[in-house]
């Protein structure tokens, strides 16, 4: 299987980590030690409480709502020697299946843009793998990667859920710890269940570090249309307009849905407004002027060996980078997706200064996944399917509908219009060859959180006039 050998590659680079201190194998970074394990088994000896969550159509906030998002911190968190050690594995682990997600999207979606937030699919993930028991468990701890070295089947083997949403947070508060900047951010969690389907207390309360905001509501599901218009209305309202469109479908068995909706709109740093339409050509035969921007400075660049693509990277805030993949050399798209790098890294790697004067369109692009699609594709049907055992999130019998990641991404100028700007000084040297890059036909993006070098987006744009 493709995952297994992807994951075997990511193992092999990650087993130096802090070679200069004892080893630690990265399983037991995110593994339950046994005093934990203790005290797994006297919660389960007190029993699980329940709530029921109030109708979707209510028109007060319900307490349990209210307690859950005053509880919801997002902080920067001081990164550790453990700390980093775990997010330089755990970033690995996200990008092999988000890379293998993106594939599965690409053939079904061919010639359409596309968008997906590695973090949240393999958060979601995470949250039905705290859901879960027994085989269950055992096989979305597989699919997210984590192999224990020793085998054994005692509590240790298990990896803490608690422990991997708190690394893939703390990779999010690194992205806007400086609120002053002009990027915008925002995470929101979605939890509906059909009426008398209890929910257990603490799976949602679990859920709630894994973003801004969490909405637990009920609505009954038996009339597919009217739950579709009544969900995409409340995210819609919860989101402040920014979310449209959610759903456009329902199975009428469905009593549980899972949704999480991600946002980020930045500035590529000193870009200006072209004044005339920027050119794309959506194929060879035909052409589109979209709104476009263009910025001149040293950037990072690359063309690989094989002289197939050309890689720049653009800094949209202090935290978060913008890394552009386009084809050169009459190469179309299809060959460089096919064969997309197995670790997020090798999108970085090899870049080197150059004074490059960068035309690329203004871009608003949004893309939404069902995982459950999206695993039955991969012939992986069981695992969050009815035969799934999700009795830590209900004892009731469980029919997921559908777990939605849904992302959006604006990229703009910083709003000045020109099609010439004055050039960083820095860069105002004779000797220095400028090169001009032009993203003028389909190409790939991918946003990274500076610091960890982790990939918060990944998508492809084929026609920036398609993007919403």
């Amino acid at each position: 299987m493709k995952l297994v050998a992807n994951l075997v590659c990511v193992f092999t680079c990650l087993t130096a980590v802090a070679c200069d201190r004892v080893y630690v194998h990265p399983f037991n970074l995110f593994s339950f030690n046994k005093s934990t394990c203790e005290e797994l088994e006297n919660l389960v000896q007190e029993g699980k409480k329940t709530f029921f969550p109030v109708s979707i159509e209510s028109q007060t906030t319900p307490a349990y709502e209210d307690d859950l998002n005053n509880n919801v911190k997002l902080e920067t968190m001081s990164l550790s020697i453990s700390g980093r050690q775990k997010l330089s594995y755990l970033k690995d682990l996200v990008y092999v299946l988000g890379a293998r997600f993106y594939s599965e999207l690409r053939e079904s979606q061919r010639g359409q843009n596309l968008l997906l937030s590695p973090n949240s699919m393999y958060g979601s993930l995470v949250s039905f793998y705290l859901g879960a028991s027994n085989q269950t468990a055992t096989d979305l701890q597989g699919l997210l990667g984590f192999v224990t070295p020793s085998g054994d089947p005692d509590c240790t083997s298990r990896v803490d859920g608690h422990k991997v949403l708190s690394t893939l947070r703390t990779i999010e508060s690194l992205l806007v710890k400086n609120r002053d900047e002009e990027l915008l951010s925002s995470k929101m969690l979605y939890l509906f269940s059909a009426p008398g389907v209890p929910l257990s207390k603490s799976f949602v309360h679990d859920l709630v570090p894994s973003a801004d905001a969490l909405y637990v509501r009920a609505i009954d599901f038996t009339n597919p249309g009217e739950a579709t218009k009544h969900i995409n209305a409340f995210v819609e309202a919860k989101s402040g307009g920014r979310s449209k469109h959610l759903l456009t479908d329902l199975d009428p068995a469905t009593n549980l849905l899972f949704a999480v909706d991600v946002h980020l709109a930045g500035n590529v740093k000193k870009a200006l407004r072209l004044k005339e339409p920027h050119e794309f050509w959506v194929d060879s035969n035909t052409k589109v002027l979209v709104p476009g921007m263009s910025v001149t400075g040293t950037f990072k660049y690359k063309t690989d060996t094989s002289k197939t693509f050309a890689v720049i990277e653009a800094p949209i805030s202090k935290n978060a980078v913008l890394v552009l993949m386009q084809p050169i050399d009459g190469n179309d798209l299809d060959k460089i997706e096919a064969e997309l790098p197995l670790q997020s890294s090798a999108w970085l790697q090899d870049l080197s200064p150059r004074h490059i004067k960068l035309t690329l369109p203004e871009l608003t692009i949004e893309g939404s996944s069902d995982l459950q699609e999206l695993l039955t594709d991969m012939k992986l049907p069981a695992l969050l399917g009815k035969e799934a055992n999700l009795s830590k999130i209900s004892d009731a019998n469980l029919t997921v509908g559908k777990v939605i990641t849904k992302a959006f991404l604006k990229l703009s100028s910083d709003g000045a219009d020109g099609a010439d700007q004055p050039e960083d000084p820095a860069t105002q040297k004779e000797d220095l060859v400028l090169l001009e890059v032009m993203l003028n036909k389909p190409f790939l993006l991918a946003v990274f959180e500076e610091k960890s070098k982790a990939m918060l987006f990944l998508g492809r744009v084929t026609n920036p006039l398609n993007s919403v």
